[in-house]
């Protein structure tokens, strides 16, 4: 299925034809794009929708006139984007990933900047300004430098800026990525604010599939291929009677069910929500011939059709792409991990009333917690919320204030080296040695955990084979696509097979199908017996953790399974709410009441 939508010329805001480009890296060719043709209509917002290294930025700079390609066409608003590049410029609205925000200037200057650089008007500038600040909520901020805003402040600030002069095409390059479900939605409004006031067009590339069912139409690139557009729901409609869910009936263990899922050959996808699992099959088949086809005990599970989601033919679709390709089977395959022997009883982590001050600021507040051993834990709570400086305790690399913090069977206010050889973290930000090859890379962090000899060549052998990374063991790790990278990451922590591993937003940023594999091997690390603590942004994930705590400004506002914290919120109207409902609930009603107290000044910064 290669489907083109096309329309009348006046319809048509973005043309693409025939486009091709490549990059040399090294001795490679890289294709970064192959004949890609499509059409993005006026007036809706049009979804760039593919796994990392698709060529959606690459796609996405052609179109701005910031790259040339090596052959065919982008036509935007009618201007030639390779002959008319300057001129496509100042007719359009573009926030790259990394958006050129001046960390050292304040919001308000930003915003000038900003105006200056698309020659806004004097006499137009406060009547829009007020606008951009309102609808972002960025008013009481105007002095604050923008480096001190949170992840999604700064999205916003991007956002307002793109739109100081606003334009009729405004294109988004993953807008949302590392900001928590609460700002998500706040930039998603902020969109279509736009598209319904003003008849804005917008093209927004994102890597959060759920927002893609927010997009009139969808395009989908692969591997710098075009693989299709049209509706989320038309690619959704594929696969009906191919989407069920598990539920349990008994005391059935959902890991080793999802791995007898995972391993069959009529598996496309298999995936943990919260207590059930979730089921993409190959063929059409009915409830009862799936739970014959897959062995499922009827006494441990219920089987149940479920309505597709354009995830799930989003997936099915790049399977398929992969398997014209040779590649086999689905990249479903997850690690193997040797059963760790945890050395004492107890839990594998204690907190209780966790404190940590900067100065007169309490970035944690009386935290309490358990975790116990082969557990997967999620810590979630929006931007700025302590997640990270928690970890950061819990890691051994910031001291507590106060409170009790015991990691492994190890008091961290007296034992931190002991129990930091017990554990590994995988940071938010890729944290490796860009300049050093992948193989560089895992014999120094083997080296810096102790390891040499026979044992450390034989955990980089196991390093380089179970993340397939084997064949790119002499690149230089800087020069690897955001998902090897986080492959490498995991890899470089798992070298001396620690107890307890520590995730800190391990998948932001990274395509769906890179994360699928990641939490492939987060699944047969738990049933291996290894504790997991995970901080997270995608809800989904989120219902991948046996309990978790949600933060908001330090403290906890709600502790448990995911199944309990949902149920807590279930209501007549939403009967079934997702995490993500649950998420935004309890966030808005803390804020709600902090402003009532008269705690805040309004907004997360």
């Amino acid at each position: 299925m290669n489907e083109k939508k096309t329309g009348t010329a006046e319809d048509i805001v973005l043309s693409v034809s025939g486009l091709s480009k490549h990059f040399r890296v090294g001795k490679r060719t890289i294709t970064a794009l192959a004949d890609v043709s499509f059409q993005v209509k006026r007036g809706i917002v049009t979804g760039l929708i593919g796994p990392d290294g698709a060529g959606k930025t690459t796609l996405m700079r052609l179109a701005c006139g910031l790259l040339l390609p090596d052959s065919g066409s982008v036509t935007v608003l009618g201007l030639d984007a390779t002959r008319q590049p300057l001129a496509v410029q100042q007719s359009i609205g573009y926030m790259p990933q990394r958006f050129g925000l001046y960390e050292d200037l304040t919001v308000q200057e930003n915003l000038d900047l900003y105006a200056d650089l698309h020659n806004v008007p004097m006499k137009e500038r406060p009547d829009r300004y007020d606008r951009l600040l309102h609808m972002t909520g960025l008013a009481p901020f105007t002095g604050r430098l923008a480096g001190r805003l949170s992840g999604g402040m700064k999205q916003k600030l991007g956002i307002a800026c793109a739109l100081v002069s606003p334009p009729p095409l405004l294109i988004l390059d993953e807008p949302t990525v590392g900001v928590d479900p609460v700002s998500r939605r706040e930039l998603w409004d902020i969109v279509y604010s736009q598209v319904k006031e003003r008849g804005m067009s917008v093209l927004l590339a994102t890597a959060y599939l759920d927002e893609a069912e927010r997009c009139r139409e969808v395009v989908l690139l692969h591997e710098g291929r075009f693989l299709g557009q049209d509706t989320p729901q038309a690619f959704s409609s594929r696969l009906v009677n191919r989407t069920f869910t598990i539920h349990p009936r008994g005391s059935g263990n959902r890991r080793q069910l999802l791995r007898q899922l995972r391993d069959h050959r009529e598996t496309v996808d298999a995936i943990i929500l919260g207590d059930a699992l979730r089921l993409v099959t190959r063929t059409s088949m009915t409830p009862e011939e799936a739970a014959g086809i897959f062995a499922i005990d009827p006494a441990q599970w219920q089987l149940e059709a479920s309505r597709p989601r354009f995830e799930d033919s989003f997936i099915d679709k790049l399977e398929r792409e992969k398997e014209k390709e040779g590649g086999g089977g689905s990249g479903l395959r997850a690690i193997k991990a040797g059963a760790v022997q945890a050395k004492g009883d107890g839990p594998a982590i204690l907190v209780r009333d966790l404190r940590r001050d900067f100065g007169d600021f309490c970035a944690v507040k009386n935290l309490s917690f358990t975790v116990q051993r082969g557990e997967i834990f999620g810590l979630l709570g929006a931007n700025g919320a302590g997640k990270t400086t928690t970890f950061r305790m819990l890691c051994g690399l910031l001291p507590a204030t106060s409170g009790t913090l015991q990691v492994a069977g190890h008091n961290l206010r007296v034992a931190r080296a002991p129990a930091r050889a017990r554990i590994g973290y995988m940071a938010q930000k890729f944290s490796l040695y860009s300049d050093l090859t992948v193989r560089q890379n895992l014999v120094f962090f083997s080296s810096a955990y102790g390891l040499s000899g026979k044992r450390q060549k034989e955990r980089i052998r196991w390093a380089l084979e179970s993340f397939e990374l084997t064949e790119l063991q002499n690149n230089e790790s800087g020069e690897l696509p955001l998902g090897y990278k986080q492959r490498l990451a995991l890899a470089a922590a798992l070298m001396h097979e620690p107890e307890i591993l520590f995730l800190d937003e391990p998948t932001s940023g990274i395509d769906p199908l890179a994360r699928r594999e990641f939490w492939g091997h987060i699944n047969a690390l738990a049933a291996a017996g290894v504790t997991v603590m995970v901080t997270t942004h995608f809800m989904e994930e989120a219902s991948y953790c046996d309990n978790l705590v949600i933060m908001a400004r330090g403290q906890v506002l709600a502790a448990g399974s995911p199944s309990e914290l949902t149920a807590r919120f279930s209501t007549p109207d939403n009967p079934e709410p997702s995490m993500e409902d649950t998420f935004i609930h309890l966030i808005e009603t803390f804020e709600q009441q902090e402003a009532a107290t008269g705690k805040t000044t309004g907004g997360r910064p």
